[in-house]
């Protein structure tokens, strides 16, 4: 490590924290004055606005604008290094191009590190505190009711209920089909299904229950079974799971599970996944491209090549959102959805470095 390098590290990790400091601070004021009356008509103490709210709000944020804001930094302050031909200095003391770059990845793999332990580790944990926040002084008690439901227990065993309450917890017109190679050798008919949250069971309520074998069928009647079942009430819940609140290993475990399921929202959670740790690696190459953007002295100024930046920055945005699409809602595989853009962009890093003044 020379000067230099330390030079170039300060200006990167300094332009970064200083333009994301600014940004987190515009979007805290704009949510007090949008969210004033509600903490006025809750009577939200002022210390837990502070610490469960807003202290949990700038992880979260830290990590979702550090790509873009590494990216406007890198263009930022390279190109006033290139206005004033500091960098033609270097490059002309003997220093590669290659070499020039050094200090720019060490400052990148240390914001793609931040980046990663906070999406996998720490957000997860402020996202708890702050919708337990959210819970008692923002929103009201949480009711909805979903119609027409199958959801797979496990392996060979469908379960079907026309309507849940998520707020009691109780679904109607229930059924249980158990099938295997010979086809269907089980059936549960219910009018009611409601889950104990004390002892984690299934309340079946007035059901029939259909034996099918190859001599006849026999039939069973009661009034009420209570019986477990791998599906919790979340499972029948429009939204997705809490994954936010999820960690790396958690979010592996949990994926596990409901692809046991067979359930419809795995894709969701997979592209979830993915983007933990390609955002990280996104950082690295927006980088690349940054310096390699910004090292040459234009005419118009740093002002063109802000704009070819931010211009980028946004693309890149753009097609990972489109790629997420026809990962969630087509036939795209999730990991290739994710990582397609940094794929792309990592062609486009190589063409620049590659046709950038040495």
């Amino acid at each position: 490590m020379k000067k230099i390098d330390w030079y170039i590290i300060k200006k990167f990790l300094g332009t970064f924290f200083f333009t994301l400091a600014l940004i987190i601070v515009i979007v805290i004021i704009f949510d007090i004055s949008e969210k004033l009356d509600d903490f006025i008509k809750h009577k939200a103490p002022f210390y837990e606005i502070v610490v469960h709210y807003y202290l949990t709000f700038i992880p979260f944020f830290v990590n979702l604008f550090s790509p873009l804001f590494t990216f406007i930094a890198v263009v930022y302050f390279t190109s006033r290094m290139a206005y004033n031909t500091e960098i033609i200095a270097i490059l002309s003391g003997g220093i590669s191009f290659r070499r020039f770059m050094r200090p720019y990845l060490i400052s990148a793999i240390v914001i793609g590190s931040l980046s990663f332990y906070l999406s996998n580790f720490l957000i997860p944990i402020t996202n708890k505190v702050k919708l337990d926040f959210e819970t008692h002084y923002l929103r009201s008690q949480y009711y909805h009711t979903k119609y027409n439901i199958h959801v797979q227990d496990k392996k060979g065993e469908i379960l079907y209920v026309e309507s849940f309450n998520n707020y009691d917890k109780v679904g109607y017109n229930f059924t249980l089909e158990k099938i295997d190679n010979q086809g269907l050798t089980f059936k549960l008919k219910a009018d009611k299904f409601q889950y104990d949250t004390t002892n984690g069971h299934w309340l079946i309520s007035n059901y029939v229950i259909r034996h099918i074998h190859p001599d006849g069928d026999t039939f069973e009647k009661g009034k009420l079974m209570d019986t477990t079942f791998n599906v919790k009430p979340a499972d029948f819940s429009t939204s997705l799971q809490p994954i936010d609140v999820m960690n790396f290993i958690e979010l592996r475990k949990f994926i596990k599970e409901e692809k046991e399921k067979g359930t419809e929202k795995v894709k969701f959670y997979e592209v979830d996944k993915h983007k933990r740790i390609a955002f990280p690696f996104a950082t690295i190459i927006l980088t690349f491209i940054g310096v390699s953007l910004s090292s040459r002295k234009l005419r118009g100024g740093i002002g063109l090549q802000l704009a070819f930046g931010i211009v980028i920055s946004f693309t890149f945005i753009i097609v990972m959102q489109i790629s997420t699409v026809f990962a969630t809602f087509g036939t795209l595989t999730p990991w290739v959805a994710v990582w397609l853009p940094n794929f792309l962009f990592s062609i486009l890093a190589v063409y620049l470095i590659y046709k950038a003044p040495k």
